[in-house]
């Protein structure tokens, strides 16, 4: 195992603090039997007049059995937006630490970045979308907190190379953040079975892409015991409501239906790349181990203009880096997919 300090990497003011504690936290062994007048909540039930479980123990429990994970090692968040948010506000310090990106990836790093007021040194991939692993080391100094690694990466849609994630971690005493949003449509395996060989690791995932739960907002953040304590300690005390608790819980309760899901949507994104790869004013479409494709046209812009007017709605990415005149298309249903070829030929 690598040696690191977790604590050296913490935001003196968050190490030193005390968490707030709710009256949830103060008393966890209820019952059904018991009369609760701790909370000042509303005595009358409907469903949703106690305040949630703020330690979400059911569900850490099933997510623990599910990814053979411990307990300790998982934190839920309001989508997984708020565990970067949370990432920024526990290890780097405002106007003075910085942490590292690799356009073309997904924006909320950037934004959370100049939210926190923490410099943001982007790094950009290569021609095959992957690491520049040297210029990230270069890139790397006292001041540099963590590194964000989308894999498979959003807009590119590819996986990074375990040899460049490898020398990362290895090399770099900060946190190092895999975004695996979209490793349910990967033949690639999670990372997550390696945090107990780098204790710098953090694994993000969220119940938005292959669960189909994008209205629920919840995103979770595997790592060690310490990384753990310290969001744990500066999240919000009730940041999962009892109605996103319930309907995760319910939709986990079906794996079946999950994974049909899953195999539909690897079904329809290759038929999705057959077909556009014939389409003349596609220069290319890339690999992809997402939910989705990324394509390379003659005019982004007027296709994508096109395509609104006819009822279809798409990302145009030509404004980030290395991905000039390129759309990126979620997969959709058998139905919408052929819809949308015939669109394309019909332009």
């Amino acid at each position: 195992m690598k040696a690191i300090s977790i604590e050296k990497l913490v935001r003196k003011n968050v190490l030193a603090m005390k968490s707030y504690s709710s009256a949830r936290d103060e008393f966890q062994n209820a019952t059904q039997e018991m009369i609760f007048l701790d909370a000042n909540e509303n005595p009358f039930e409907n469903g949703v007049n106690r305040y949630p479980d703020p330690k979400q123990k059911k569900l850490k429990t099933l997510f623990s059995k599910i990814k053979s994970i411990p307990e300790e090692n998982i934190i839920f968040g309001n989508g997984s937006d708020e565990l970067l948010d949370l990432l920024y506000r526990g290890f780097c310090e405002p106007n003075q630490d910085a942490v590292i990106t690799l356009p073309p990836t997904y924006g909320m790093y950037g934004v959370l970045a100049n939210l926190n007021a923490v410099e943001n040194r982007e790094v950009i991939l290569d021609s095959n979308f992957q690491p520049n692993v040297k210029s990230i080391l270069e890139a790397v100094d006292d001041k540099t907190k963590i590194i964000f690694l989308c894999s498979p990466n959003n807009p590119t849609g590819n996986s990074f190379s375990a040899e460049s994630i490898i020398e990362i971690l290895n090399n770099f005493n900060g946190l190092v953040l895999i975004d695996e949003a979209y490793i349910d449509f990967s033949s690639e395996e999670s990372w997550l079975q390696k945090i107990n060989d780098y204790p710098n690791l953090i694994i993000l995932q969220t119940l938005s892409k292959a669960y189909g739960l994008a209205g629920i907002r919840l995103g979770i953040l595997y790592a060690n015991e310490q990384i753990i304590a310290i969001l744990n300690k500066i999240k919000p005390p009730y940041n999962i409501n009892e109605l996103t608790q319930q309907k995760a819980l319910s939709q986990l309760s079906n794996p079946n239906v999950v994974q049909k899901e899953i195999k539909k949507i690897l079904e329809n994104r290759e038929y999705l790349q057959a077909e556009l790869s014939k389409i003349k004013h596609i220069e290319k479409v890339f690999p992809t181990d997402a939910n989705f494709l990324l394509i390379k046209v003659d005019h982004a812009e007027k296709r994508y203009a096109q395509l609104v007017e006819k009822g279809i709605v798409i990302r145009n990415r030509s404004n980030q880096e290395l991905c000039e005149n390129c759309l990126r298309i979620s997969v959709g249903t058998a139905a919408e997919n052929k819809k949308l070829i015939q669109t394309l030929n019909d332009l």
